[in-house]
């Protein structure tokens, strides 16, 4: 019994093993390129040999002087150190190489992991920021060296460690105690060296302090906060940030190696002791004669080389390599178990076809409160529906588990009757355009920010002219600053074309159009134009508009007022404001500020020539 239990220890503890981050980096090497990996390692094993080798070879040359041939021991003596001269640099550039395939190996399966899931939780899930941000930023030399350098220290280390063990054991050739009592006195020097020198960036407070000096990093060296961090003054400001942060972060990783000095001095001793007990043996043979010279060469070469298994090893680069490994590898996992939507038998092909319906809708995320609480709501097919509510009102939201980024917790999402989540997932989203408040501004041509997939310039083309981008730059100029022949736009004309890639979808099929504050940064004549464009271009479509210009607001078909996560008021502009509830308030709010052009809601032909339309016009040419 106690054999057996004894068993299931180990395979227990092999078990653990398997499980270390160490282990797991080592393992991944191989799966990022096999054979730079077997090359690196044959590389390592034949590095940490030849300081052994040399030894052995300088003490016979020096045995070979005056009693035989020393031009065979001296040939011997230069193969072994012009070996050791090439292997340095060759392990340097193979250790370089594959460090770079296992930085592509994870990011790939990072993207993998990232994009792969259908739903959006993953990527919101507080619990998983800290692992995605180690994950996402090793290769900034934030968390540790990149992987190109990493390797390349812990091949350092790992040669050491062999170099001082064959040394060590080359004592053997003295004396069987040798071995044992200076390699266990450098051993033990190791292992303090080992637990006072490796960084815990594990927890919250390191990875915390590691986002902040990032974030400050990116405000400095990014072009969004430009404008702001020099009309403000904020460039000392943002500095300062950074190196507070930064200094903090090494403070706290540092403080996870409090040196122990009464250890430190034990183990000082311990080497004085041993070492001086060999070498004063050692001595003691070269006087007695029972020792020859070349004897003495060879071990005390040895001796002092044993002292590589003091800094060699599993050095302090392997911690954050081998936590980035393993962070990616816990996010294959916890993601694809996180952001996965189940897709259903249904093909949604002539959807929608009728009426969309909440049900009893409730969501919250991550075990907040919910942020739409039983939510009934019904959108007329053909029909266009305005969404109105103060900001955290559920309106994004409600956009989002229509989507299908995420699911609702209770109740159901209906299309002619259908729940969506019996619909194949590719084919629902096919049916859906959308223009998010965070729209992606891609650098890109023109054409591709239109159609990424692919398209013919003259649906592009028309596209752009619904959107109210007239006059444009060519089709195939890149959108973005830094490229040669590149532009940028103004967020207006941004807006307009994020508007136009939502309208070329509409020509391809998709049926129902999400607008989330589509149109912010337009002025209220080129919002309001712009809406009905929209709602010319997509008639018999369905149409949902989230916004909080109530001049736009005012011309869809029906509105609907969300509060407390749930509907509690529905009808047209005319039947809210006859009501003069909660809509009514708002709208006689904004109405009163933006003065009576809001209220009348313009007439066609002012808004036709709107000052803001000339002005995005004028500014692309």
């Amino acid at each position: 019994m106690q054999v057996l239990a004894g068993a299931r220890r180990a395979v227990r503890a092999v078990g653990a093993f398997r499980q270390r981050e160490e282990w797991q980096f080592f393992a991944v090497l191989h799966r990022a390129s096999a054979g730079l990996a077997v090359t690196w390692w044959a590389l390592i094993a034949a590095s940490g040999l030849l300081p052994a080798a040399f030894s052995v070879s300088v003490g016979l040359l020096v045995g070979a002087i005056g009693h035989g041939d020393a031009l065979v021991a001296l040939v011997f003596v230069g193969a072994v150190f012009l070996a050791t001269q090439i292997l340095s640099p060759l392990r340097g550039q193979v250790g370089a190489n594959l460090g770079d395939r296992l930085g592509a190996w994870l990011d790939r399966r990072l993207l993998d992991c990232a994009i792969g899931p259908a739903g959006l939780a993953h990527l919101e899930a507080p619990d998983l920021a800290d692992d995605l941000s180690l994950a996402r930023d090793y290769e900034l030399g934030l968390s540790g060296p990149p992987m190109s350098l990493a390797l390349s220290f812990i091949a350092g280390g790992l040669v050491q460690l062999l170099a001082g063990a064959c040394q060590s054991l080359l004592l053997a050739g003295y004396a069987w105690w040798a071995p044992i009592l200076v390699g266990g006195g450098w051993l033990g020097t190791h292992w303090l060296l080992r637990k006072s020198t490796v960084w815990d960036r594990t927890t919250g407070d390191v990875l915390q302090a590691q986002r902040r000096a990032d974030y400050s990093y990116r405000l400095a060296v990014d072009a969004p906060a430009a404008k702001e961090l020099r009309l403000f003054g904020l460039g000392d400001w943002t500095v300062a940030r950074f190196t507070e942060s930064r200094s903090r972060l090494v403070d706290l990783r540092l403080a996870a190696t409090k040196l122990k000095q009464r250890p430190l001095r034990m183990a000082i001793a311990a080497l004085v002791v041993t070492n001086g007990a060999f070498f004063a043996a050692l001595a003691h043979g070269a006087v007695t004669r029972q020792v020859s010279l070349a004897a003495v060469v060879v071990f005390g070469q040895a001796a002092v080389g044993a002292s590589a298994l003091a800094f060699g090893g599993l050095n302090w680069a392997l911690p954050h390599a081998a936590g980035a490994v393993a962070a990616v590898l816990r996010l294959d996992q916890r993601m694809s178990a996180r952001g996965s939507l189940r897709s259903g038998p249904l093909q949604a092909d002539g959807l929608p076809a009728a009426e969309v319906r909440f049900c009893d809708v409730s969501f919250g995320y991550n075990g907040a409160a919910p942020v739409l609480d039983h939510l009934d709501l019904t959108v007329p097919a053909g029909s266009s529906l305005a969404v109105v509510g103060a900001n955290g009102a559920g309106k994004t939201t409600l956009i989002k588990l229509l989507c299908r980024l995420y699911d609702p917790q209770a109740g159901r999402i209906e299309v002619d009757g259908v729940d969506i989540r019996e619909l194949d997932l590719d084919s629902w989203r096919s049916r859906i355009t959308a223009v998010f408040q965070d729209f992606v501004r891609y650098e890109l041509p023109l054409r591709e920010n239109v159609a990424p997939a692919g398209g013919a310039d003259e649906q592009v083309a028309a596209a752009l002219r619904q959107a109210g981008l007239t006059r444009h730059v060519g089709l195939g100029t890149v959108l973005a600053v830094g490229y040669e022949g590149g532009t940028d736009l103004s967020g207006g004309q941004w807006q307009r074309v994020a508007l136009a890639r939502a309208l070329y979808d509409v020509s391809q099929g998709a049926g129902l159009i999400v607008l989330d504050e589509p149109t912010a940064q337009l002025d209220v004549r080129g919002e309001s134009e712009i809406f009905r464009r929209i709602l010319e271009e997509t008639r018999g479509r369905t149409t949902i508009l989230i916004s909080h210009r109530f001049s736009t607001v005012r011309h869809a078909d029906r509105i609907c007022v969300i509060d407390g996560g749930q509907v509690t008021e529905s009808g047209s502009h005319e039947e809210l404001m006859t009501k003069r509830g909660r809509y009514y308030a708002m709208y006689t709010l904004q109405a009163a500020a933006f003065g009576d052009d809001v209220a009348s809601g313009y007439d066609a032909a002012s808004m036709a020539t709107g000052p803001g339309e000339e002005a995005d016009d004028r500014a692309i040419d």
